[in-house]
This record gives structure tokens, sequence and C-alpha cells, in this order.
């Protein structure tokens, strides 16, 4: 199936982006949609979901990242919604670290991930993301440069991303005033502090 896009992104919402590849507008669900820029050009990692009454479109901003959200669905309880909360906290390290350490607490933090869950996360996974973490993917865990931005359309944006994740919307007012406080974000790094506060 598909390996990867390469286009233009044409559009961005709170849970996907439209990357245009010679005319044809493809909707991929993305973990943190504010990364991407309009018009930017980009080559889109993706994994294609089937069902009986969809087919969806996965994406991710490389081969190593892809490898780990295939990881995470794999593990019983954990669906691509859940996958991409968890991818779209830029913190990767500290996941890896939480997965090895069997702290329970830091997984359940994740929408969708409950004691269960997360027992079922470390049990699986203890021991094999290791090989995620190679040279050819230096950055996968580390947070994401971004670029700059100022306005307050960017912060709704980042709480409609963090309410399309899962995250419960009580507990995304109960940050809001926190994110208010910040001066010259962008979407994603208003994002990128949400997702911080609301695992912490």
């Amino acid at each position: 199936m598909y390996e990867y896009l390469r286009g233009t992104v044409a559009a961005i919402k709170p849970d996907h982006i439209v990357v245009d590849v010679q005319g044809v507008g493809y909707l991929v669900n993305t973990a943190n949609p504010y990364r991407y820029t309009q018009d930017q050009e980009v080559t889109i990692y993706v994994y294609q979901a089937v069902s009986d009454s969809a087919q969806t479109l996965y994406g991710f901003a490389d081969y190593a990242e892809k490898q780990l959200f295939l990881k995470l669905i794999n593990v019983s309880g954990i669906g691509p919604k859940s996958a991409l909360a968890i991818l779209a906290n830029p913190d990767h390290q500290g996941l890896m670290v939480a997965i090895k350490t069997n702290d329970i607490s830091f997984l359940t933090k994740f929408p969708g991930v409950g004691k269960k869950t997360a027992g079922q996360l470390v049990l699986d996974l203890q021991g094999k993301l290791d090989d995620l973490a190679d040279n050819e993917s230096p950055d996968l865990f580390k947070p994401e440069a971004v670029a700059t931005g100022t306005t307050n359309a960017q912060l709704d944006d980042a709480l409609a991303a963090l309410q399309a994740l899962g995250y419960r919307e009580a507990a995304v007012k109960k940050i809001t005033p926190q994110l208010k406080q910040l001066a010259g974000q962008d979407t994603n790094e208003y994002l990128s502090e949400g997702l911080r506060l609301l695992t912490k």
C-alpha cells in the first residue's frame, strides 16, 4: 500500500492536513497538524487503515515516527486515535522511559489509556523501542523545532487540536489560563505546551 506522499500542504485542520499530490487532495490524520505550514512542500509517511465503512490515512513526519505508531497500534487496547494522541506529545523520550520503567502513572495521562492498557503497553513494548532511537532518525525522541507566531487564533487552533486528540474539554479548559499567559507562540508551540501540562 502507500509508503509516503510527496506534495504540498493545501489545508490544516485540528485533526488532519490535506496534502495536494499533483492535483489530488489526500486527507491525512496526523498527531500534530500544526507542525506543518500552509503551502509547505512535504514528504509524509503514511499508514492506511481499511474498515468496512472507511479508508483512513494516518501521516507521520518521518519513517521512525511511523514505526512507533505501528508498534503502538499493535498493543491491545490502543487504536489509531489513541496512538496519535500519544505521538502528539513531543516527549517521545519520556514515553520510552515510562515503558522501560513501568511508569503507569505517566502512561495513563494519555487520552484513552487506562491502567490496563498502560500495563499492556509496558508488557508488549518493553525492550522493543530501542531500535527506533537510531542514527537514522536522531530527532524522533526530541521536541520538534517550531516556527514563531503571535495570534489568539493560533491558541484557539491548539485548544481544538487537544480536544481532537481526545483530551476532555474540562481538562483543556483547566490549562487554558496558563496557555494564555504565553506570548508570541505559534499553534505548534501552544499545542506542545498544552500536551506538556496535560501529561505532567
